[in-house]
């Protein structure tokens, strides 16, 4: 995802990441910049619009960290994800009401009765 931002999408994932290579050799400040300018257009484009989630990003992120990782590329990392948006870490998960329980309790079948008061009562 981070190659075809910057580079010709119709060159192959192996030419992209030579190509990486060949720039970050070439200047060691146009990485740091780069992965930046990545982040930033991945929030502003897609987090900010809700296409992706934050935690996405995230995914984003390793994958980018470990690629610099297994080629010598030391990066200020902390710099990079500074400006990332928050991850919420917890569902929006909610008890049931009565009147779902009731309507639950209502079906036909005989077992969705029993699986439906076994989850209420323990709390899945």
């Amino acid at each position: 995802m981070f190659f075809d931002f910057g580079f010709e999408q119709d060159l192959s994932l192996q030419e992209q990441a030579n190509l990486f290579i060949k720039n970050e050799l070439k200047d060691t400040n146009w990485t740091n910049s780069y992965f930046i300018q990545f982040f930033r257009h991945q929030i502003e484009s897609r987090v900010n619009k809700k296409i992706i989630s934050p935690a996405t990003l995230k995914n984003y992120y390793k994958a980018a960290k470990l690629f610099c990782v297994m080629n010598d590329i030391s990066l200020n990392w902390t710099k990079i994800t500074k400006g990332f948006p928050k991850i919420r870490c917890y569902s929006e998960d909610r008890a049931p009401t009565m009147a779902e329980i009731k309507q639950l309790a209502e079906y036909p079948d005989r077992r969705i009765k029993a699986i439906a008061y076994t989850m209420i009562s323990s709390g899945i």
